[in-house]
């Protein structure tokens, strides 16, 4: 089990390398169009391509390898005033809808994504199925990430924000 979890890290570490360097091409890019485009007075075109392509395969692959669930932005304002079992209700609800959705259309998304291979990008000349391809590894996390939040709702060991619900409040008070 600790090779396991050794493993996994390593992993984790990888995927976080892949992203920064992600950032960081993207980042590069932007200064090259900058000294191209306001030095030397010839824009570039597939700077901007490269940074939409970069900045979409950084988002989704983040989101689907890199961060773990206590580093997602929620906005909880409602989530956190409601008592325990109506959050785990709520929890489970939001969480079956989104994986029922996302597997419901997961055979469309793979159609689409297969079938880009007849276009490219217009100046890197990148096979749209590849960039798009990220999208179904990003939808299978999602999917795995919201039976989990049911699982942990079912179970009662579900996601808890770091400030106190408003029924805690009230019991302090």
């Amino acid at each position: 089990m600790n090779q396991l979890a050794s493993l996994w890290s390593r992993l984790h570490r990888v995927a976080e390398l892949f992203v920064v360097l992600l950032l960081a091409s993207m980042f590069g890019s932007f200064l090259i169009q900058i000294v191209f485009r306001y030095f030397l007075n010839l824009p570039l075109g597939w700077t901007v391509e490269y940074v939409t392509v970069a900045w979409l395969w950084g988002i989704l692959f983040g989101y689907a390898f890199v961060l773990r669930d206590e580093e997602v932005i929620r906005l909880d304002i409602i989530h956190a005033a409601v008592p325990r079992p109506v959050q785990r209700f709520m929890d489970f609800t939001a969480a079956a809808i989104v994986a029922a959705i996302l597997l419901w259309s997961l055979p469309d998304i793979y159609g689409y994504v297969t079938f880009m291979k007849v276009e490219k990008t217009a100046f890197l000349h990148i096979r749209f199925d590849i960039l798009f391809a990220i999208y179904i590894p990003f939808v299978l996390a999602v999917v795995a990430r919201s039976l989990r939040t049911c699982w942990r709702a079912l179970t009662g060991a579900g996601y808890t924000n770091s400030a106190p619900s408003a029924s805690e409040v009230a019991e302090h008070v």
